[in-house]
């Protein structure tokens, strides 16, 4: 292992507080990660990481040798790839909503791994705050208005969204024509990750933006769950309009309030901007990029 991939051991052990999970992220033997780290510490003298029975942590050696190989690779790697021929390689790690992976990104995949047959991706699906470094994610996709952030953002697109309810509920409480005629209706409560608080619904009204929340019968964290229990009769739910376009063929959903739709939901990737943008994430941020542009259902 050359001085520069023993670099990028360290960086990874460093973030992910784990020789083991450094491996894994690497693909390589534990010993080889191991060797890599005895290798620099013996070139440079001190000691690099702590290691205790529950995780490692960087000495202040360690810190500030950990800043400077963070900016050493992503140079190094930018001036590989200025060179005709060269391409981007290595793991991106990226958390992002299953929902939205397996509309959005999976379909295109293979047109990616034929331009990068080198990049390997891993996805994450958390439906929580995630700490980039820490949990080593090289990137978020993220749906929603941005809370405050340390966190570089650049947004993908507008996510079309709609107010939609099951007939059964509809025949119980009635069709509203507006949204004054939701005083007696209920709603699925859907849990925002960042503070556990029930999402209102959102209305569009001659320029200006309403917002309500209903009673909810139940309260949910996942996508998934959400749209069932729409589908059950169990309330409203206002969601992309992509997560239902089976189920509206199909006749399981309608859409009410077509005349005062939600906002559009936008979408961002995250990255860290203690870092400079490596050449796999970036051209891997502007696939998915094009991914969301090309679905007709979006409108960025």
């Amino acid at each position: 292992m050359d001085r520069f991939d023993a670099m990028r051991v360290f960086i990874r052990i460093v973030e992910r507080r784990s020789f083991s999970r450094a491996a894994d992220d690497l693909g390589v033997p534990r010993s080889s990660v191991t060797d890599a780290v005895k290798g620099l510490e013996a070139r440079l003298g001190v000691r690099l990481l702590q290691r205790t029975t529950r995780q490692v942590s960087p000495t202040l050696d360690g810190e500030a040798y950990y800043q400077r190989c963070v900016s050493l690779i992503a140079d190094l790697e930018d001036a590989e790839g200025v060179f005709i021929g060269a391409k981007p390689f290595g793991l991106v790690r990226v958390d992002v909503h299953g929902t939205q992976a397996r509309h959005f990104l999976l379909p295109g995949l293979p047109r990616f791994r034929a331009m990068y047959p080198d990049i390997r991706l891993h996805f994450g699906e958390a439906h929580q705050p995630v700490d980039l470094i820490r949990e080593g994610f090289d990137c978020l996709l993220r749906t929603g208005e941005l809370t405050d952030s340390n966190l570089i953002a650049r947004r993908l697109a507008m996510l079309d969204r709609g107010t939609f309810a099951s007939p059964d509920y509809l025949q119980r409480f009635g069709t509203p024509s507006s949204p004054d005629d939701l005083d007696r209706h209920e709603m699925i409560g859907l849990l925002a990750s960042d503070t556990s608080e029930v999402i209102p619904l959102t209305f569009q009204v001659e320029g200006s933006i309403r917002r309500l929340t209903l009673p909810a019968m139940i309260t949910v964290t996942g996508p998934e769950t959400n749209v069932a229990a729409a589908c059950l009769g169990l309330g409203l739910i206002q969601v992309p309009r992509y997560r239902v376009v089976s189920e509206l063929a199909s006749g399981v959903l309608v859409e009410v309030l077509a005349n005062t739709p939600p906002t559009p939901l936008p979408v961002h990737a995250l990255y860290s901007h203690k870092r400079q943008l490596s050449p796999r994430v970036r051209v891997f941020i502007d696939w998915v990029a094009e991914q969301y542009r090309d679905s007709a259902r979006i409108a960025v």
